[in-house]
């Protein structure tokens, strides 16, 4: 490795092994480089915050642990599960699945039960919910383009607008019918009305439900990747933090080095290998010589949903059993609430207190996004007392804001037909390859982000997998299957034993 005072470069030739190059340090990053050093082939991985994990990842505030969103581990994939338990080992804890719907000044159980839904809104809304149903199975929507579509035809239009509607537009800010049919297909895949009136009446187990536990850290989902840092530091695989790509250099159908800035200092990284998490539309524009215009034009052409999250420290041993909420109701502002303590109590330093993820979902530049944090936190403080979680808005002690960029992709109308020029763009360089939500502009959960990098990592390795066919046909992301044949096939070089015999997860 050769160093100056401003400038370190990394030349694959120092070293008798290929070196593999990964941009970001969240779940698909950590996990490419971990697969890969298993098999003697290093990695220096280059992660732009000031830790790892991405969107996964656990943030502190004076001893408070919360996460960007709330992340449960649970998966249908058993490379990945026994994945989590080498590198985590004994430091899960089981967690009671608990969680309701807010709507109209009630709170709904979610999976929802039917008496309590009755109960809710009345005999003759439920009988309008069950007409509307019983209409559509009779005379189905012709055409399943959107997301308003694709649910109607499965639950009636009441029922869509009761509990679909409100919600999802306050999460993605456009109208549903501007949301494509894929995203429904890929996140509530399995489901109907009459399976959840089934399930919830008889307490039908065959072949699908929703899952009534999880694992999870004990510390929160940050501490899984500080692990995965803490090993590949170890095996000679470096994570280096605070970096910035600012360049990704390339030459005819290869990528030949990385220039990322940390700090004052420049880092110059050949390698034979790359492997990118960052988002797709940035990588085009981090390209050097840049791509045709038209392949520009396609990853401006792709837009993204933000986040921020409001902490706030409440006065109160105990506020409510629910690890989260949501919020349908648009009177307010924000979208769902996680229960930090009711995750694990060690997210919370004082056990007379609680901590509560005011969750916002938001675009940069708009009003949410833009508002000063003392006003962010003024916002959620009124809110949680409006909503009857919190008696008086004194008790609300502290809190801060965390801001999260490109949380979410957004599978608008047009979002097929620009990604599939950057899929076929990116599929032309013979040493490059593009996993993870962001890399993929894919509503991925993180399973399924680790499944396309461990998936990348066997290419490295000689395997030819396809990582677009990840997550494509998979049922909703909290189904599971118990019927053996129903498993999804993965490359034989990455099986391992299934943690838990009895049902496939």
């Amino acid at each position: 490795m050769k160093v100056t005072n401003t400038n370190h470069s990394y030349s694959r030739h120092q070293h008798n092994f290929p070196l593999t190059v990964v941009i970001g340090g969240g779940p698909a990053g950590l996990t490419a480089a971990y697969q890969l050093a298993k098999h003697g082939i290093k990695s220096t991985i280059l992660e732009k915050g000031d830790r790892v994990g991405g969107i996964s990842r656990t943030e502190t505030y004076k001893d408070y642990r919360f996460d960007i969103g709330g992340h449960r581990f649970f998966t249908k994939v058993p490379q990945v599960q026994h994945l989590w338990y080498e590198v985590l080992k004994d430091d899960f804890i089981k967690v009671p699945r608990l969680s309701r719907i807010y709507y109209k000044g009630k709170f709904f159980s979610y999976p929802l039960e039917p008496f309590n839904a009755v109960s809710n809104l009345g005999i003759l809304h439920s009988l309008l919910i069950l007409y509307s149903y019983f209409k559509v199975k009779v005379k189905p929507l012709p055409v399943e383009e959107n997301f308003e579509q694709w649910v109607t035809n499965r639950f009636g239009e009441r029922l869509y607008k009761t509990f679909f509607k409100s919600y999802t537009e306050k999460v993605w800010g456009i109208p549903c019918t501007q949301i494509r049919a894929d995203w429904a297909a890929q996140r509530i895949k399995g489901l109907s009305l009459k399976k959840a009136v089934i399930n919830a009446v008889f307490g039908s187990n065959d072949t699908k439900t929703l899952i009534k536990e999880f694992d999870y850290p004990i510390l929160g989902p940050g501490m899984m990747w500080e692990r995965f840092q803490e090993k590949l530091n170890a095996q000679g695989s470096p994570v280096h933090l605070n970096t910035e790509v600012i360049k990704v250099e390339r030459q005819g159908k290869r990528i030949t080095r990385i220039i990322a800035k940390r700090g004052d200092e420049t880092l110059t990284l050949e390698g034979d290998q790359f492997i990118n998490t960052m988002p797709v539309a940035a990588l085009m524009h981090r390209l050097d010589p840049l791509p045709p215009e038209n392949i520009l034009k396609a990853a401006r052409s792709l837009k993204y949903r933000d986040f921020l999250i409001v902490p706030i420290v409440v006065n109160e041993k105990d506020l409510f059993p629910d690890n989260w909420i949501y919020i349908h109701s648009p009177e307010f502002k924000v979208g769902r609430i996680q229960n930090f303590k009711n995750w694990s109590p060690a997210m919370v330093p004082d056990t007379n207190k609680t901590c509560l993820g005011m969750e916002y979902f938001c675009s940069q530049g708009d009003n949410l996004w833009e508002m000063d944090n003392k006003d962010l936190i003024r916002l959620a403080s009124e809110e949680i007392v409006n909503l009857g979680l919190v008696d008086d808005i004194s008790k609300v002690e502290d809190g801060t804001v965390i801001r999260q960029k490109k949380a979410y992709p957004v599978y608008d109308g047009e979002y097929k037909q620009h990604l599939e020029v950057l899929q076929d763009y990116v599929s032309t360089f013979e040493n490059l390859q593009t996993v993870g939500r962001n890399g993929m502009h894919r509503y991925n959960n993180q399973d399924h982000s680790m499944l396309s990098a461990l998936l990348a990592a066997e290419n490295i390795m000689g395997a030819n997998h396809d990582l677009w066919t990840v997550n494509t046909e998979r049922s909703y992301h909290e189904d599971f299957v118990t019927d053996d044949k129903k498993k999804t096939p993965v490359s034989p070089s990455i099986k391992a034993k299934s943690i838990n015999s009895k049902v496939v997860v």
